[in-house]
């Protein structure tokens, strides 16, 4: 019968390191962390959604963590540009990414990537859920849904919408309106919600479907008017915009999410640690008060009912993907 002598300290050094800390000891994958600056890459430009929260996120992780929490923006490709640094990133839990519909559930719009978003991110908890609301340039002669649809069946393909990219939740609800309210309307997409704001207030597009945090402020100052929210209910932030239901489109009906992810070779008990870590975080009346003055829903949930949910939405939209025939091709 063969005697196994007892690892001295060098010899578990030497098999953690061959076999991974997370798979001897998921403790040990989560010892000391974090130990230097975290960073959140926001896959699309400055001023959008997902940068607004990744901020908010980036301010409270750092002072829960008494760590710096830096956020930055590699815009492109529909945020994949973005994807694929967190991939590249090494696998130690310090770069995180803010995800969102087109990272996680729309990516087969682009055949071409140079990796798999569904196999190569790991979400480690969806962050929030909101409406979207249709803003329209003053000049727009449409004053509510009904009024749009009539003009673009009208004259077909005259209103042009903008969009954060191919994709994005921007233009993926775009298209979902065209679908359900047989409305002809062209996708103009940018590289970033910010610059198609700038031509929908410029009147350069008609058009977007577009998160409420980026669009409050115009909205209230009069510069954008708003047509419809998509939730299923009027938004606390504009409860005098009706809903898509309201307007009798009730088809017409979608919400936008954010992920918090990372590359999918992080060691699960890591994973853990930071879902944890951010559900605290998001659970403080701060961070709450912060979502919902910006017309969001606080989700922070699970790893098993993050990705549940991300499975659902990914067949719900793979189906306006082929509906439309929509490929960046």
């Amino acid at each position: 019968m063969k005697r196994y002598l007892p690892l001295n300290s060098i010899q578990f050094a030497a098999l953690a390191a061959l076999l991974g800390v997370a798979s001897l000891s998921p403790a040990l994958a989560q010892q000391d962390y974090p130990q230097k600056m975290i960073r959140i890459i926001v896959p699309f430009t400055a001023g959008g959604s997902s940068d607004v929260q990744a901020r908010m996120l980036a301010d409270q992780l750092g002072k829960f963590y008494k760590q710096t929490v830096v956020v930055e923006n590699r815009p492109g490709a529909g945020g994949h540009i973005g994807g694929k640094a967190v991939v590249d990133a090494p696998a130690d839990g310090y770069t995180l990414m803010l995800g969102s519909i087109g990272l996680h559930a729309t990516y087969s719009i682009y055949p071409k990537l140079a990796y798999n978003p569904g196999t190569d991110l790991k979400v480690v908890t969806v962050l929030a859920e909101m409406p979207h609301v249709v803003v329209a340039t003053p000049k727009l002669a449409a004053a509510d849904l009904k009024q749009l649809v009539a003009e673009a069946r009208k004259n077909p393909n005259t209103i042009n919408f903008g969009s954060a990219g191919v994709g994005s939740s921007v233009h993926m609800i775009g298209e979902l309106f065209k679908l359900t309210a047989d409305a002809p309307i062209t996708h103009v997409p940018y590289k970033g919600s910010s610059a198609a704001l700038n031509d929908l207030m410029g009147g350069q597009i008609q058009l977007m479907f577009e998160n409420p945090p980026t669009t409050l402020s115009q909205i209230r100052a009069g510069k954008l008017k708003a047509l419809a929210v998509t939730g299923k209910t009027r938004s606390a932030a504009l409860p005098e915009v009706p809903t898509a239901i309201e307007a009798g489109i009730p088809a017409f009906q979608a919400t936008s999410w954010t992920t918090v992810a990372v590359g999918a070779n992080v060691p699960d008990a890591l994973a853990d640690k930071l879902n944890a870590d951010i559900r605290k975080v998001v659970a403080t009346p701060e961070f709450q008060k912060g979502l919902l003055d910006l017309g969001m829903t606080p989700v922070a949930n699970t790893r098993p009912a993050a990705n549940k949910f991300i499975a659902a939405e990914k067949a719900r939209w793979e189906k306006v993907i082929q509906q439309g025939k929509l490929s960046a091709e």
